[in-house]
């Protein structure tokens, strides 16, 4: 069971492939007082899986055996206490992968010989996840967030505070401090520091740059692998020293200023929408702009049965797909034909999920589109490399 999602992830599940594969998805509660509704709702979509594994011909030792660690978590009450805004799960024989996410999904379950990924993709796409760092001499917090969440991550990593940072390598240091318990420091002690002023001399930047690369450094597991835009949130002079000691690439030019010790989980995720959700709507309408162009010049398509072989075969730079729909049908890699069927069945995938796939597999862009904004109408659409 996993708290957090990655590229690394996103590449085990897509390199399964075998029968049955299951993947499970349901939103979940933060609230305690929800546990009773998402624990009957995790056991009627357990129940609709074992139905559709029958249906497709899995044994009922076989189907027991591999609902198991889903059968577990479900008589865990300590695991539904903690839920985050989504659940999803995805077994297969020898394999369980069960993650609780900040992203509410559609009930969905689905049985075939890969995982359907698709409603993961706004944790990894340049679409919706962003981080923030909060710091201070007195405390680091680290959050997660999307549009309309946010989560305080325990990464145990990163130093605590200043006095933390440099207690080893700085022993003469000249700022006097003591510790006390304050509730952004989640009840360890935090050092209080009294001497400087509002602005950082020279030998306390150079202090700062120790603590903030100590930071830096324990983030790098965290971000390994990540687009998600990362907001600093403190004081106004130490953004730019953190800049210097920066080395994760999506680091935001603006930060939330002020003291991040005051300010509650919900705040700092309101400041940072407000900092993030241009970002991420101008990467959007620039990827639909280059699509309008590249369709008058024939580089891009709305056509699957265009695309998606142009994805297996490495083509696809940037794909669009919609989050919420599905094109049920089977792809022939050999043949680089595409059947579209009208119903779903163990036999066949969502098409636009298999472009996503192929695209990122490829090393392509791809937006999971929450409304159906593409031209003349379109659900799923590509530029072409070349």
């Amino acid at each position: 069971m996993n708290d957090r999602f990655t590229s690394s992830d996103l590449q085990v599940l897509i390199a399964y492939h075998g029968f049955p594969a299951l993947s499970l998805y349901m939103p979940a509660h933060r609230i305690t007082t929800n546990i009773d509704q998402d624990t009957i709702q995790f056991k009627n979509l357990l129940r609709e899986a074992e139905e559709e594994l029958a249906k497709a011909g899995v044994r009922r030792p076989d189907i027991q055996e591999l609902l198991a660690p889903a059968q577990e978590r479900l008589a865990n009450a300590e695991f539904w206490r903690h839920q985050s805004d989504g659940l999803a799960v995805f077994l297969a024989p020898g394999a369980a992968h069960i993650y609780r996410l900040p992203l509410s999904f559609e009930s969905l379950v689905k049985v075939g010989d890969n995982f359907h990924i698709k409603p993961l993709l706004p944790l990894l796409t340049n679409d919706g996840t962003f981080y923030i760092l909060a710091v201070s001499k007195n405390a680091v917090r680290v959050l997660r967030g999307s549009k309309t969440a946010v989560d305080e991550l325990d990464v145990e990593t990163v130093p605590g505070s200043l006095a933390e940072a440099l207690r080893f390598d700085d022993p003469e240091r000249q700022l006097l401090f003591h510790t006390v318990s304050t509730p952004s420091s989640g009840g360890r002690g935090a050092a209080l520091y009294h001497g400087h002023g509002g602005g950082a001399t020279d030998d306390e930047k150079d202090r700062l740059l120790r603590y903030f690369r100590q930071i830096d450094k324990g983030l790098q597991d965290l971000l390994r692998d990540r687009q998600a835009p990362l907001i600093f949130a403190g004081v106004d002079y130490l953004l730019p020293i953190y800049q210097e000691a920066n080395t994760y690439p999506h680091l935001m030019d603006e930060g939330i200023t002020g003291n991040p010790d005051e300010l509650r989980p919900e705040e700092l995720h309101n400041a940072a929408w407000q900092i993030i959700a241009p970002h991420f709507a101008r990467s959007q309408e620039l990827a639909l702009g280059t699509l309008g162009q590249m369709l008058a010049t024939n580089q891009a398509s709305t056509d699957i049965k265009e695309i998606l072989p142009a994805a297996y075969n490495g083509r696809v730079e940037t794909a669009f797909v919609p989050l919420y729909t599905q094109l049920w049908g089977v792809f022939n890699p050999e043949l680089a034909t595409v059947q579209v069927e009208q119903e779903e069945s163990p036999e066949n995938y969502d098409l636009y999920d298999q472009l996503a796939v192929y695209t990122l597999m490829r090393g392509g862009r791809v937006f999971a589109l929450e409304q159906q904004i593409l031209p003349n109408g379109a659900d799923a659409a590509a530029i072409y490399r070349f």
